[in-house]
């Protein structure tokens, strides 16, 4: 996996309370990022959600300086499956 994931899925770790559903982000060019139950790892499996956004953007949610609804309102960060997995992730992560 890249630089860009590794750092991602420590920041993750960081960051991530419990989490019971399964989401995968997506940093176009990079990689994946699974999140599940078990925490944050490196991979690309099935998951409930995908959300799928450049490095820059992907960074930006990360520090703060993005916000994540305003990044999918623009089209800058796409989300496939389900909504309620999403939102749960972002309250998550907050």
């Amino acid at each position: 996996m890249s630089d860009v994931v590794n750092a991602a899925v420590t920041k993750l770790q960081e960051k991530l309370g419990s989490f019971s559903s399964t989401a995968k982000f997506v940093i176009e060019d990079e990689g994946a990022i699974m999140i599940d139950s078990d925490g944050v790892r490196a991979g690309d499996e099935d998951a409930e959600v995908t959300l799928t956004a450049s490095r820059e953007t992907f960074e930006g949610i990360l520090d703060g300086s993005v916000n994540p609804t305003m990044a999918f309102m623009s089209g800058k960060l796409k989300l496939d499956g389900s909504m309620g997995v999403a939102m749960q992730l972002g309250q998550a992560l907050s």
